[in-house]
Parts: C-alpha cells; sequence; structure tokens
C-alpha cells in the first residue's frame, strides 16, 4: 500500500450543524415533552422580555430559555435561589452546541436550599432590629473622604473610581480590598471592613461604599454573611451597599444605611457632582451679595433722613427762633392780660373797703359815741343820766355828758 494512501472506513463523518440537528431530533423522540424540577440560579432578563436561567440540583445543572410569549404569562416573579418544575421541550441551541430546556411553563415547587438559609437568617437578624430603619443615617453632603470595599479585579472598582472621579475628584478614595465571592470572601470583607473603620474614626473618611457587580445567589453568597452583617451595622459612618444588580438583594443591603441598585449608583450617591456644590455656592455668594446690598441700601437711606433732618441747623434754629417768639407773645400777653384782671379785681375790692370806711358815715352826720373806756355805744341802754361819753365827729371828737335816757321799745 502506498506510504500516502488513507484507511479505508465506513463510518459517517457528520456536518457539525447535521450532527445538533440529529442529537436535536433524538431527544425531541426519547424526551419531549419533558418535565423537570430544580433551583433556578444565573436568572437573566434581558430588554427583549425572554428568561435565561439555569436549573439545578446537587449533582449537575441544565441551561434553560423561556421566550416571552411564555414568561408573560407567569404569576409569580421568578429569582435566585427558588425551587421551581419547568415543563417544556429538550433540544439543542445550535450556535454554541448547548443542551437547552425551551420551558413553556413554570410554577413554584417550594423554596431553594440557598433561598431558605438566605431567609432564616434575615428573619434572624430582623428580629434582633438590624433592619431597623431608625439606626439608619443619612450620607453626608460634602464627604471629606469616601471608603470603598471590593475586589481589585472586580469590574465594580473601576465603574465606582470612574464615577467618584467624574463627580467629585478633589474627594480622596480610600480602597480596602477584598475577595467578593467564595469562601475566604466574607472575612476578607470584614476585615477590609473594619481597616477602614479605624480610619472614619480618625476622621479620614465619612461615609464606606461596599460593592460587586452581579451574579448568581451562589456569587453573591459572601453578602448573606452573618458576621459580615453585625460588622456592617458597627460601623461608625454611614455605610452605602451596591452589590449585584438592581433586582438582587443580599443580607448586607438591608444592613447598610443606604441600599444602591448598583456600584456606580453607590458611588453617585456618595459624593455629590462637584458642579452641583459649586452652582449651590454661587447661589449663596448671590444671595449675601443681595442680603448685604439691601441692608447697605437701608443703611443710606436711614443716613439720608439723619442728614436732611441735621442738614441745615441754621433753618432748624430759626425755626425754633420762631416757635420760641412765639411762645414768649403768647406769654407776654398773658401775663399782661392777668395784671389787669388782678388790677381790676384790686381796685373793686379798695372800692368797697372805701365804702365801708367810717369816716365816710361821719361825713354824712353820724356820730360815733364810746363810753370812756372807748368801749362804742351802740344802744341807749348801755347809757345812764351823768355818764360821761364821747361823740366821734368827721372832723374830731366832743366829750358829751348824758341828761337823760330814752329807749325805744325793741
Amino acid at each position: 500500500m502506498p506510504s500516502d494512501s488513507k484507511p479505508v472506513t465506513t463510518q459517517r463523518v457528520w456536518e457539525v450543524g447535521a450532527l445538533c440537528r440529529a442529537v436535536a431530533d433524538s431527544l425531541e423522540a426519547r424526551f419531549n415533552p419533558v418535565a423537570v424540577r430544580g433551583e433556578i440560579s444565573g436568572l437573566s432578563r434581558p430588554a427583549s422580555g425572554h428568561l435565561y436561567l439555569s436549573l439545578k440540583d446537587s449533582n449537575a445543572q441544565i441551561r434553560c430559555a423561556m421566550f416571552r410569549r411564555a414568561a408573560g404569562q407567569l404569576d409569580f416573579a421568578p429569582r435566585d435561589g427558588e425551587l421551581v418544575e419547568a415543563w417544556g421541550r429538550l433540544g439543542v441551541y445550535e450556535q454554541r452546541g448547548d443542551l437547552q430546556l425551551v420551558i413553556e411553563t413554570m410554577r413554584r415547587a417550594g423554596q431553594g436550599a440557598l433561598f431558605e438559609q438566605f431567609m432564616r437568617l434575615k428573619a434572624k437578624l430582623e428580629g434582633e432590629g438590624l433592619f431597623d430603619e431608625a439606626r439608619k443615617r443619612e450620607l453626608p453632603r460634602m464627604p471629606r473622604g469616601i471608603g470603598v470595599v471590593t475586589s481589585p479585579q472586580a469590574a465594580a472598582l473601576h465603574d465606582v473610581v470612574t464615577a467618584l472621579r467624574r463627580r467629585a475628584s478633589h474627594v480622596p478614595v480610600v480602597f480596602s480590598p477584598a475577595s467578593v465571592q467564595g469562601s475566604a470572601a466574607p472575612a476578607e470583607l470584614v476585615a477590609a471592613l473594619e481597616s477602614l473603620y479605624s480610619r472614619a474614626e480618625s476622621g479620614e473618611i465619612d461615609v464606606i461604599l461596599l460593592v460587586r457587580g452581579g451574579g448568581s445567589i451562589e456569587d453573591l453568597w459572601a453578602f448573606n454573611d452573618e458576621r459580615l452583617a453585625r460588622t456592617i451595622v458597627r460601623s461608625p459612618v454611614p455605610l452605602v451597599c451596591g452589590v449585584g444588580h438592581e433586582t438582587d438583594f443580599t443580607i448586607a443591603d438591608f444592613c447598610a444605611d443606604l441600599r444602591a441598585p448598583t456600584p456606580t449608583a453607590a458611588a453617585e450617591l456618595a459624593a455629590r457632582p462637584r458642579q452641583d456644590s459649586i452652582d449651590e455656592l454661587d447661589a449663596l455668594h448671590e444671595r449675601l451679595n443681595r442680603s448685604m446690598q439691601l441692608r447697605i441700601d437701608s443703611a443710606h437711606q436711614r443716613l439720608d433722613q439723619a442728614a436732611a433732618r441735621l442738614g441745615r441747623p441754621l433753618a432748624r434754629v430759626s425755626s425754633q427762633n420762631v416757635r420760641l417768639g412765639g411762645f414768649a407773645h403768647r406769654l407776654h400777653y398773658a401775663v399782661r392780660a392777668r395784671i389787669e384782671r388782678e388790677h381790676r379785681t384790686l381796685e373793686h375790692t379798695t372800692t368797697r373797703l372805701q365804702l365801708l370806711d367810717p369816716k365816710l358815715v361821719l361825713k354824712r352826720g353820724y356820730a360815733l359815741l364810746r363810753s370812756e373806756d372807748g368801749t362804742p355805744l351802740t344802744s341807749a341802754r348801755q347809757t345812764h343820766p351823768g355818764q360821761g361819753v364821747t361823740a366821734a365827729l368827721a372832723d374830731g371828737e366832743v366829750d358829751l355828758t348824758v341828761r337823760t335816757t330814752r329807749a325805744s321799745n325793741p
């Protein structure tokens, strides 16, 4: 046989596509339709509305797809860790050569083991008050520094650093590395947080970000560790947990002061954009300027009013002189009127006194009799014959002797 001759064989040589189709036909003939029970893992919900996931048990797993029409008829929202029963058809996804179950309908069959463990720990810690909203703190508006805990190889680190550099490049970032997946991850995460706590207590950082990207419930299981949960609660500064995607929840999310749907969102929550702070300062500066200008204008107005009152002293003195002149004129006439009034009263009183002067009576022919001791005699009964009396006349006195007395009847 020539050396370049080829062995002769009767075995069929398949084209890859033809082989995949043949395997699919065999599966269709032998198994379909098929029902399977397993735990959901790696659930994905793209914008198309289809669902992509794996169903697994302790021994194996199978890739599954549930297209939008069938997914829209579900009466529950599937999630990683749930135990389900699915009905569909086995086939081969030819582009990858993967065995695939196309699910037509699905229902809950109970909780998966990891999910049950998650719910037990959640109930325990919630009962102890670790999730209470009352202990949650607000994030600082302008942190002096931001601590970040994640894996050095994680895409989350790049996302966080990029977001912080874009929004607040002036804020220092302190990175504390730790594994975010695997059996050693919980202890490393605790150690990384403890390292940042000492720096927070010294005032170097004011907020901590605990972040990693999305994944299955197994990938995120390190963030469901009880020791890590208690460490998060002890944080001396507000802690933001940004683990997984928006639909992923871990125990760390419930313990943190704030949950972010993604690592990038965690960075955006912790650091206000620098321009926002500048705009706020500009607004405060403008308000301060307006306030100061109003105060200056008001002071100028009061100064103008005072200057108007004191700016013409001669006019003010003249005005006061006019007022004083008026007061003096009124006082002069008041005094003069009072004097005239008193003078008339005096003249009237003098006239009355003059009318009562006994000499005027005596001038009219009357006489005033007095006894020898000077006692005025007003009655005939006060005299007796031979009594000496004195008669006072208008121009002098006459001594008289009483010869007889005649008293008239009363």
